[in-house]
């Protein structure tokens, strides 16, 4: 494949969350991954909490997450008590190994399309099991216009300490045209309630390639964006995952003369996010991921995402929803009938699994550590017992020589340049059965 052909958004997953690959990931392996939550956990490694709320008022077109948008008040309450069923299975597991709850992570979907009154009563359920008190970062996911000051307010009570604002763009236009439901004015509404009661860690998402996008609507997002002046900001590049309305319906630059059905190739999306890093980096951000600026990294945390990429346990409750417990990957089954029936018959929803060697564990937490734009080598010595500058030579020496990286005796930093495009680097560490194959 030419480099120009590369370039194009073509169809499929850009953006690597776990190794190995989903695709490698079978039902046939859910025999270790119950093994795995019969065991002890292993020793210094922190458990966190997701929670899969998968209710939306539309669908965004470029979405490719479980979510509905066709469920009524009964349906929710249903889902709900599914969701506290299976928390309390987990909970009872000798995998617990006494370990409090490091962090929690609510996710969608939108868990903000909850009322208040449902949020009040789930969370207090979920509590009852596995309390959350004592954890460092409790993340709430929000669409700003499904948000009333009460909600924040029931949010702040509830112990949420992280507040994840799906802003992804200000113009109308393109908000609607990309299936989004919330309006310009509900963004700065929402943004000044939770600044009034006291958030101290608002995160707004941005979208670099939204459909329809040009240069003077960026830079007068991100403009908007440094002013209302959050303790970070994600920008996400689109990507066109199958499975979605836009993977069905758009056609990719450079196929046909460009049209307003047409969506940016990766040189321009790379563009308008150093566009962006480069703006926020003047008002006082600094870089803490490929994807996120933050305004002080002394008191902005990322606890989900850093022990994650640490090689941390997590939960994955809700439909569809990832997890990782002992060495073992798991998910959830992806359908709503699959996964009540069987929390209805007592059973851990586990819809397939993959148990994770010792190697795949170390090229897991390298190449996520990498999207930080740094490694160091002494972690992995002292964690794994591996020299990965001199395992991985070959690899971290071509990425150099093409100016993505930079090498030195205590790991690796990434370039500007590199860093723009880290998940397009990263399989350059995968193992050959994982080289080309699907990666969901």
């Amino acid at each position: 494949m030419s480099e120009a052909t590369q370039e194009k958004t073509g169809l499929g997953n850009y953006f690597i969350a776990n190794y190995p690959p989903f695709s490698a990931w079978k039902p046939a392996h859910l025999v270790e991954a119950h093994a795995a939550l019969q065991q002890a956990p292993r020793p210094d490694t922190p458990l966190g909490l997701y929670l899969h709320i998968p209710f939306c008022r539309k669908r965004c077109k470029f979405c490719y997450f479980r979510v509905y948008t066709d469920k009524n008040a009964r349906d929710v309450e249903t889902y709900a008590a599914a969701l506290v069923r299976e928390v309390e299975l987990y909970s009872k597991l000798p995998i617990i190994g006494g370990r409090s709850l490091h962090y929690v992570y609510f996710g969608g979907g939108t868990p903000s399309y909850l009322s208040a009154a449902q949020l009040r009563d789930l969370m207090g359920r979920l509590q009852a099991f596995l309390p959350w008190q004592q954890a460092a970062e409790v993340t709430f996911e929000c669409e700003p216009g499904t948000l009333q000051r009460h909600k924040l307010e029931a949010l702040r009570e509830l112990g949420v300490t992280r507040l994840s604002l799906g802003v992804e763009n200000f113009n109308p236009k393109l908000l609607e045209y990309n299936g989004r439901a919330h309006l310009e004015e509900e963004i700065y509404r929402a943004y000044g309630w939770a600044r009034e009661l006291g958030f101290n860690q608002i995160n707004i998402d941005l979208i670099a390639g939204m459909v329809g996008e040009t240069w003077d609507n960026w830079r007068r997002c991100v403009a908007k964006t440094i002013e209302l002046s959050p303790e970070s900001v994600t920008v996400y590049q689109m990507e066109l995952p199958f499975n979605t309305v836009f993977s069905k319906e758009l056609r990719v630059v450079g196929q046909d003369e460009p049209t307003d059905m047409t969506i940016a190739d990766w040189p321009t999306k790379r563009a308008w996010v150093d566009f962006a890093f480069a703006e926020m980096a003047k008002a006082g951000y600094e870089v803490s991921s490929a994807y996120t600026m933050v305004k002080d990294k002394a008191r902005t945390k990322f606890v989900y995402r850093d022990s994650l990429w640490h090689g941390a346990d997590m939960f994955g409750c809700g439909v569809a929803s990832f997890g990782h417990v002992r060495g073992v990957h798991v998910q959830n089954l992806d359908s709503w009938e699959q996964y009540l029936a069987a929390l209805d018959r007592g059973e851990l929803p586990l819809g397939r699994a993959l148990p994770v060697a010792p190697r795949q564990l170390l090229i897991r937490e390298m190449i996520l550590q990498l999207k930080t734009g740094r490694l160091e080598a002494g972690y992995f010595r002292q964690k794994f017992g591996v020299d990965v500058l001199q395992e991985y030579a070959a690899g971290f020496a071509s990425l150099a020589q093409a100016g993505f990286l930079t090498l030195a005796d205590d790991g690796v930093r990434l370039t500007r340049e590199g860093l723009l495009q880290v998940d397009r680097l990263l399989p350059t560490f995968f193992e050959p059965e994982f080289q080309g194959t699907r990666y969901t």
